[in-house]
């Protein structure tokens, strides 16, 4: 897949960008309020993608740090929340503010964000409540991410292998509960293979 984009800079908005590669191809990205800001005024950037295929479209999301888009992937593998929602709730909220809003189920920080509901709301909470940790460095509450990158890469290997997407998820939650979330994805593979 599309890793990231660097290129110049040859369309700016605050819902998406248009980069220009050296090779002279320009890509339509769709990015977040959170992005925009931090685009401010460079001619060369480079933003982390996140490539979507769907039966009508092909769609780049871009992002200006890691954190963002591992939250955005997160957000996207809530059941009712697509690639569209989970941008609103990026450029609506800061990561660190959603992260700390997921971690302290705090509802009506999440219903704020226009289009969100309680249901919605609550199963983002309760979907994602363990995969995001809470951890304290030098007196400030940091909220990193216990989620594994690895997972997501297994879970696309998985899919494509054919296997039924939620029943993939279940398995891969199932491993990394019991044997943590030090495994590679050849093992997170493996493992899964034996119990689906």
């Amino acid at each position: 897949m599309i890793e990231y984009i660097k290129g110049k800079l040859i369309d700016k908005n605050p819902a998406y960008v248009v980069l220009e590669t050296s090779g002279g191809i320009a890509y339509f990205i769709h990015i977040s309020l959170a992005t925009f800001s931090n685009l401010g005024d460079h001619e060369e950037v480079k933003l982390l993608t996140h490539y979507v295929i769907r039966e009508d479209a092909q769609l780049l999301y871009g992002f200006a740090e890691e954190e963002e888009r591992n939250l955005f992937r997160l957000l996207i593998s809530v059941n009712g929340i697509g690639v569209n929602t989970a941008r609103l709730m990026l450029s609506s909220l800061s990561v660190n503010e959603l992260i700390n809003a997921i971690a302290t189920e705090n509802l009506k920080v999440i219903q704020s964000i226009k289009g969100i509901g309680a249901k919605t709301a609550q199963r983002v909470i309760i979907e994602l409540k363990d995969k995001i940790g809470k951890s304290s460095s030098q007196n400030n509450e940091i909220f990193t991410f216990s989620y594994n990158n690895n997972r997501v890469e297994a879970l696309s290997a998985l899919v494509s292998l054919g296997f039924v997407k939620n029943s993939a998820d279940a398995v891969l939650e199932k491993i990394i509960k019991s044997d943590g979330v030090n495994l590679s994805v050849e093992d997170l593979i493996k493992k899964a293979l034996k119990l689906l």
